[in-house]
């Protein structure tokens, strides 16, 4: 008991220490996993925790082979939720950049990564090819932590984050397919047409039953067979049922059949998608937090004997060679400058997903006799460690030597994507700014993405996290134009400094409007009478932006003033050379800078100086 609440206890640590250091969360969970076993094994005679039980001190966590099946089924569900991650529209909307380092990148790592195995450390091809596979993946959990710690020009950071979220899912088939191609092989006692079609007949079981369970588990959603209540335990129950009914069908395609599953239904519509996704992200910290403890804890220290001078010419071949020849292969076309490609080079952290992977097929491999198979877990947890470790550390002091971090936050944020928000969203883009638009409403923000406009699905009540959504990296304005009272006025207080910098404004609230001797706050803009109704009503009747130059801080202050008397107008901007500023709702003496033209929303007819003119 007490061991089995010590690894939770330190999983929950670690990740909120991960989180405090902002650091990737592999690392601090490795490294107490090895603290608490190898090496207390070393310095102190025995682990301070075992995962495997021994009868003869009774001490131990999992008896015989139970440790092998918790770390099947936990990767399992990790796998399933990285599956869910990988959608078909997003792998088209990337640039071609992104898309080559998932495709060439990846080919570039598995090919010189099993050489390099091979040759230098004499292990059979069936175990460098394995090893090769495992070091493609990336992934957002070790990505994140560095973009948020480390501010990154927007192609940076872009190319950055979707290789991590693509390539994650993509790297763990591969892998999957390369050990399953292993086992065919030893289970056929060769590698010839025998063990080829044994590999084709999990590749067949694998997909079938995935593309099977997926398809029935959104029968079930669809029909509303299961309850809401139900919901996140059964999505748990058919991934255990997808891995462990294919695991039975043919042996080694559980894992298959759990990757297939989160592909599929990542890619189709299904009701309560964002609340199973949210769960799984949940659920899928918890056995993370348990697994690396365990599994590095697991480690013995005659494994990490292993590791010696070859294994650090493998990470330096990996880092220094590997690395950039996939970069500069795959970005040798795009608008990515000379810094910005070595940057990319340099960052290649690998993560959770080939850490778990490794871990699970050196047991098994080990367990079937597999020559080299030892050699699995130790070589690719020294890959992660030391890529993790040496991008956590250096990523910001190389952003900057090489002047890819970002310099000045001049992107806007706007709190909302109704028709009026995405009127002056629009204006903005046109006018060469950075606009990101939030709504927590699905259909406002696919109406914004439908035309053209970037925007996020996202609950201003729930944490945002810059390192997961890049395009905030560059925010420096913040507008809130919902049409609750309530959340603008807490996205402007609660994101002021972080999104605000330069400046932070919100529409008029409902009281303010009708109570003429409540001061009106400063962070109030268009004018005294535009609250979220009127601003909409305009957008609707009139969804036109007008620019009309003015010749001093007099005409423009008459202009403003007819503009905020009509009914059919919202004044919105002022511009000053080549700056726009919000027009305050307030209207105090020499309220006003002086500028050279006035941009307001409506019907430019009902303004009676311009219609005369």
């Amino acid at each position: 008991m007490i061991e089995l609440g010590s690894i939770l206890i330190l999983g929950v640590f670690a990740q909120w220490l991960a989180w405090r250091l902002k650091i990737p969360a592999i690392l601090p969970l490795i490294l107490i996993g090895l603290a608490v076993g190898p090496f207390a094994d070393w310095y102190l005679g025995h682990k301070l925790i075992d995962p495997i039980f021994d009868p003869e001190t009774g001490k131990g966590l999992f008896p015989s082979s139970s440790l092998f099946y918790f770390v099947s089924l936990a990767i399992g569900i990790i796998l399933f939720e990285g599956g869910l991650t990988l959608k078909k529209s997003e792998i088209r909307g990337v640039e071609k950049a992104i898309l080559n380092l998932i495709t060439v990148g990846s080919l570039v790592t598995f090919i010189g990564g099993a050489l390099a195995a091979h040759f230098i450390l004499d292990l059979s091809w069936e175990i460098s090819c394995l090893f090769a596979a495992l070091i493609i993946v990336t992934g957002p959990t070790v990505i994140a932590p560095i973009l948020r710690n480390t501010p990154l020009n927007q192609n940076v950071a872009t190319v950055l984050k979707w290789e991590g979220i693509l390539i994650d899912p993509i790297g763990a088939l591969a892998a999957v397919l390369v050990y399953e191609f292993i086992i065919a092989g030893h289970v056929s006692s060769s590698f010839g047409i025998h063990a080829f079609a044994q590999f084709l007949k999990i590749c067949c079981i694998g997909f079938t039953i995935g593309v099977t369970g997926a398809m029935f588990f959104r029968f079930l959603l669809s029909s509303k067979s299961v309850p809401h209540y139900l919901l996140n335990v059964v999505t748990l129950g058919m991934v255990l049922l997808v891995f462990v009914a294919s695991d039975w069908l043919e042996h080694e395609s559980g894992l298959l059949a759990v990757v297939v599953m989160g592909m599929v239904l990542g890619n189709i519509k299904i009701p309560h998608f964002k609340e199973i996704l949210y769960f799984k992200e949940s659920l899928t910290v918890l056995l993370i937090s348990i697994l690396f403890i365990v599994l590095s804890a697991k480690m013995e220290v005659s494994e990490l004997m292993l590791l010696g001078k070859n294994s650090l010419i493998i990470f330096a071949i990996v880092v220094l060679i590997l690395r950039p020849i996939a970069v500069f292969l795959s970005t040798g076309r795009s608008d990515l400058s000379f810094k910005e490609k070595l940057f990319i080079s340099w960052v290649g952290p690998r993560g959770i997903v080939a850490a778990g992977i490794a871990s699970l097929f050196g047991l098994k491999l080990v367990k079937v006799g597999v020559p080299g198979a030892e050699m699995i877990t130790p070589l690719v947890f020294m890959v992660v460690l030391g890529t993790v470790l040496l991008n956590a550390t250096t990523a910001s002091m190389v952003a900057s030597i090489l002047g890819v971090r970002l310099t000045k936050s001049e992107g806007v944020l706007i709190v909302g994507a109704h028709t009026g928000a995405r009127l002056l969203a629009r204006w903005l883009t046109d006018k060469g700014r950075h606009v990101v638009m939030m709504d927590n409403s699905e259909t406002m923000v696919r109406a914004a993405n439908e035309e053209g406009l970037t925007a996020l699905q996202h609950n201003i009540y729930q944490e945002i996290d810059t390192g997961s959504n890049v395009e905030l990296m560059d925010v420096g304005y913040l507008v809130a134009m919902t049409g609750s009272d309530e959340v603008n006025q807490f996205a402007a207080d609660k994101y002021q400094d972080q999104f605000g910098e330069n400046g932070t404004f919100r529409l008029m609230t409902r009281q303010e409007l009708l109570n003429s001797e409540l001061s009106v706050n400063n962070k109030a803009v268009f004018s005294p009478t535009t609250d979220y109704i009127n601003f909409s009503e305009v957008a609707r009747d009139f969804p036109q932006i007008h620019e009309v130059e003015v010749a001093n801080k007099e005409e423009l202050t008459s202009l403003i003033a007819e503009v905020d008397a009509s009914r059919d107008t919202v004044p919105i901007f002022i511009q000053a050379a080549d700056s726009y500023y919000f027009v305050p709702a307030t209207r105090k003496e020499g309220e006003f800078r002086a500028g050279e033209k006035l941009i307001f929303m409506g019907n430019i007819d009902s303004i009676k100086s311009l219609s005369a003119s």
